[in-house]
């Protein structure tokens, strides 16, 4: 009889299976633990943030008061809700690249609709338990991703460095060209000199002391400059005080087939990003581990929620999280501290950032790039092997030149190629002298007699499609000889190509009239060799043997069956 299950039942596994995603009663004991300390990395967190929400929101395409939103919606629920206690989220510069074209083909509700489906996916990858799949991203697809996207942020700062209107289109490399020939044809150093200020003094000032401010104090001095001299250039602009009401106006459900690609392009970045994230900060303390799943989770509730609210898809943000980690975070209070002094800025400062000149943004967003490129570890992934240095470069170039989603899977695929390659190299076929050791106590004319008609070979690694058809080639190039026994022992894999080219070889050496034996065939191979009828034929005539001596002896009467051996004696193995 059937075994069902009641819907009781399945509820409570559903429910069961939600409830670990949800948050824990440790993470808030976790937080009354050293609040004074969260409570001060938070507002250094949110000192370091405010400029580069600002920024990234402009750079998407839907303004400073998007990025703000998205910083304090998905920074709040993502601390909340996520799968660390160290991890700070918000708009980033790699899903500024993603958004860029999403805005210029689909337009600002397009990547609001993009942002909730992002949060849905996401929502279901942590169900399923996918975290546990974003660790098998290789470290030189990382380094060429990271490398690709720093040099995309640095093009997408064009038209506020040099103070050109932005270009239409979302191709950056084109668009930065065509604004460097206008700038050249008409130039404004302002906007320049700003930008290139701005960026000195973050990237000289953290070098000297790395836990001073030095973004929010470069941009409050670019824009006292600004102000406060005859210099001119565009800023921020109106931007209206508290958050906005929540809508979801931009709801069409008429878009989500065309828009579907986007939007699993925002949640695969969002994922790998974000695990990259908690990965980074587990490094930087020994007593974390971060929940690969809950932090799917919590991203999907952060972006979810965000469009509500007119914010921008978010991530977990590796700059942001470290400067948490540095300032003596302990929990995930540190982060939603964060995200609640970015909404007091909000509310009071509204028009003191109005002020900040867009070229000031556009200098923190350089010198973000620029630090996001570890040259030491470029350097080293360059110099380790010839098959990094190709996946770094590709991924990288791939980045820049067509999206991220696509840079990573075409790093992934140039791994997965380049490592079947080394693999399928590991796979051999040697032959095996059988006069020493295998020839039991015969006599030297009869073991020279043995070697020239029986041979044998040792096949070692794996048998599969990347190497098959270079062993079919070996082995059907056995010379003229009675027996051949396959020694399959150190077989470490076999697929079905595998099988079915090894059954080949069996063939075509048995219609040369030789016999083909087997020894040392694994259990966990037989199934394979069976499926595809290699093995059943050979078991129905006895050709198939638990050890090569038992081959060899099988091997040996045949020949006294066939009257090979008869003039040497009657000695047996």
């Amino acid at each position: 009889m059937a075994r069902t299950t009641s819907p009781s039942h399945l509820g409570r596994r559903l429910w069961t299976s939600v409830r670990t995603l949800l948050p824990q009663r440790s993470d808030f004991t976790a937080m009354r633990r050293s609040p004074g300390r969260d409570l001060l990395a938070g507002v250094t967190v949110a000192i370091v943030a405010l400029p580069l929400a600002l920024g990234f929101g402009i750079s998407s395409g839907l303004g400073a008061q998007a990025g703000l939103v998205t910083a304090i919606v998905a920074g709040f629920l993502a601390a909340v809700f996520g799968g660390s206690n160290l991890q700070v989220s918000g708009p980033t510069g790699a899903m500024t690249v993603v958004l860029v074209p999403i805005v210029a083909v689909h337009g600002p509700t397009g990547v609001l609709m993009v942002g909730m489906m992002a949060g849905l996916i996401l929502l279901a990858l942590a169900w399923a338990r996918g975290g546990r799949y974003m660790r098998y991203v290789p470290a030189p697809v990382i380094e060429g991703f990271t490398l690709g996207i720093a040099v995309v942020i640095a093009l997408q700062q064009a038209p506020f460095v040099l103070g050109l209107p932005q270009p239409e289109g979302h191709d950056v490399l084109a668009g930065a060209a065509f604004l460097v020939m206008d700038f050249v044809a008409d130039p404004n150093w302002t906007p320049l000199l700003v930008a290139l200020g701005v960026a000195a003094v973050m990237l000289l000032g953290t070098r000297w002391r790395p836990t001073l401010p030095f973004s929010l104090l470069a941009v409050a001095a670019a824009t006292l400059l600004v102000h406060f001299t005859p210099l001119s250039t565009p800023t921020i602009g109106a931007l209206p005080a508290g958050l906005p009401a929540p809508s979801l106006s931009f709801l069409d459900l008429s878009a989500m087939g065309p828009l579907m690609g986007a939007a699993v392009a925002v949640a695969a970045l969002a994922a790998l990003e974000s695990l990259l994230s908690a990965t980074v900060a587990d490094g930087m303390r020994v007593d974390e581990r971060h929940d690969p799943d809950r932090e799917l989770f919590g991203q999907g509730v952060a972006n979810l929620a965000a469009p509500i609210f007119g914010g921008v898809p978010a991530t977990a943000a590796i700059a942001r999280t470290a400067v948490n980690v540095r300032s003596g975070a302990n929990s995930r209070l540190a982060a939603a501290m964060h995200a609640l002094v970015l909404a007091v800025v909000v509310l009071l400062a509204a028009p003191l950032v109005e002020l900040v000149p867009l070229a000031a943004l556009g200098g923190v967003l350089l010198a973000t790039a620029v630090r996001m490129v570890e040259v030491g570890s470029v350097r080293a992934m360059m110099r380790s092997t010839r098959g990094d240095a190709v996946v770094l470069v590709i991924t990288a170039v791939a980045t820049l030149a067509l999206d991220l989603v696509t840079a990573v899977l075409l790093g992934m695929a140039v791994t997965a190629f380049l490592a079947l390659r080394a693999v399928a190299r590991e796979a051999r076929l040697n032959r095996v002298e059988l006069s020493k050791g295998w020839s039991g106590d015969h006599g030297a004319q009869e073991r020279a007699l043995l070697d020239e008609h029986i041979v044998a070979y040792r096949l070692d690694g794996p048998l599969f499609f990347a190497a098959a058809h270079r062993f079919l080639l070996e082995l059907t190039e056995v010379a003229d000889v009675s027996v051949v026994i396959l020694r399959m022992s150190r077989v470490s894999a076999v697929d079905a190509t595998g099988a079915l080219v090894l059954g080949d070889a069996v063939e075509r050496l048995e219609r040369r009239g030789i016999t083909v034996l087997l020894s040392g065939v694994r259990q966990d191979h037989t199934r394979a060799l069976t499926a595809l009828g290699v093995v059943a034929r050979l078991q129905e005539q006895g050709l198939v043997f638990d050890t090569t001596p038992e081959a060899i002896a099988h091997a040996h009467a045949l020949l006294r069956e066939r009257g090979t051996l008869d003039d040497v004696g009657t000695s047996s193995i």
